[in-house]
């Protein structure tokens, strides 16, 4: 192992081990800083320095995307004219890894007149931001992934797990679905997915259907006509079963040269898998991953088919 490869390995490790020192934290001061959030009538602004800031400011983007209104606030555009965007409803997070940062804790008696609750976030559980929090969570490590052991690393990374650890608790306290995680990321790639229903997505147009007497070269003919790489069977407007390219590959192994000559119901797959029209893209993928199937068949009320989603459709 290069020396190369041996830091950046230790460094992984110093990190796991650092958040793993964090789960004997959890505990009261955690689960009062979960209902100071939850019950908190205005927003949630983080606050930090330097790379505290940094990583305030992701966690204030985790929240907001899951149902906690949060945004950061530099404290030194606090002293500028920014004090202003908090108010009494509001609940503060405020983040130093040592505890001492003079920036941070200058705007406290600010807090303190409001009656402003603070969730100190701090490496140092006696330190002065601990001591004039609301509640404090203790995220101290034992060292620095750094070989110097100087440069925010594995603090940062506790910090951010604990900023995670946070959203992830007010997520089931305030019962967030997939529906509302994907009001607030409508134009992502995953919002689509959770909005995007089979009926917005599914081909309409020339379904390759087929009757189950049918012969297989007939079938191999609307089978490359409707271009899904699939046939529908279907008797008396109800679904029968359908054929595939494996169903193809399966049905030539077992009847030879004798193949073609074979109907499509002794070569098709009963009992496809189905779904409404409102069905979600994301649902859909479960099913096709699941099964390890390429198209699912949509269906109305009565279970007529109406379309088809492939996987490819299902690809936004």
């Amino acid at each position: 192992m290069s020396l190369y490869t041996e830091t950046a390995v230790q460094c992984l490790r110093d990190e796991a081990q650092a958040l793993l020192a964090l789960v004997p934290k959890i505990g009261a001061d955690f689960e009062r800083a979960v209902e100071l959030v939850l019950h908190c009538k205005g927003k949630l602004i983080v606050t930090g320095v330097g790379k505290s800031g940094h990583i305030g400011a992701k966690i204030a983007a985790t929240l907001s995307s899951t149902g906690t209104p949060s945004f950061f606030i530099n404290p030194l555009d606090a002293f500028h004219g920014d004090l202003g965007v908090i108010e009494a409803h509001d609940v503060v997070l405020a983040i130093s890894n040592s505890g001492q940062t003079d920036e941070l804790l200058r705007f406290f008696p600010y807090l303190i007149a409001k009656n402003i609750p603070v969730i100190g976030m701090s490496g140092n559980p006696t330190s002065l931001l601990a001591q004039y929090s609301t509640v404090h969570l203790d995220i101290a490590v034992e060292r620095e992934a750094c070989p110097m052991g100087l440069a925010p690393t594995s603090s940062t990374t506790a910090t951010l797990a604990m900023g995670d650890a946070l959203a992830c608790a007010l997520i089931v306290a305030r019962d967030f679905k997939e529906g509302d995680f994907a009001q607030f990321h409508p134009g992502g790639t995953l919002g689509r997915r959770l909005l995007t229903r089979a009926r917005d997505v599914m081909h309409t147009d020339n379904l390759p259907i087929v009757a189950p007497n049918l012969s297989m070269t007939e079938a191999l003919l609307t089978m490359t006509g409707g271009r899904l790489g699939l046939c529908i069977v279907v008797e008396e407007e109800r679904i029968s079963g359908i054929v595939t390219d494996g169903d193809v590959r399966r049905g030539m192994e077992r009847f030879g040269d004798s193949f073609l000559h074979r109907t499509v119901s002794e070569v098709m797959t009963t009992h496809p898998k189905t779904v409404s029209p409102e069905t979600k893209l994301s649902e859909i993928d479960t099913l096709l991953q699941r099964y390890k199937i390429h198209s699912v068949l949509v269906v109305d009320a009565e279970d007529h088919l109406i379309g088809i989603v492939d996987s490819f459709s299902a690809m936004i």
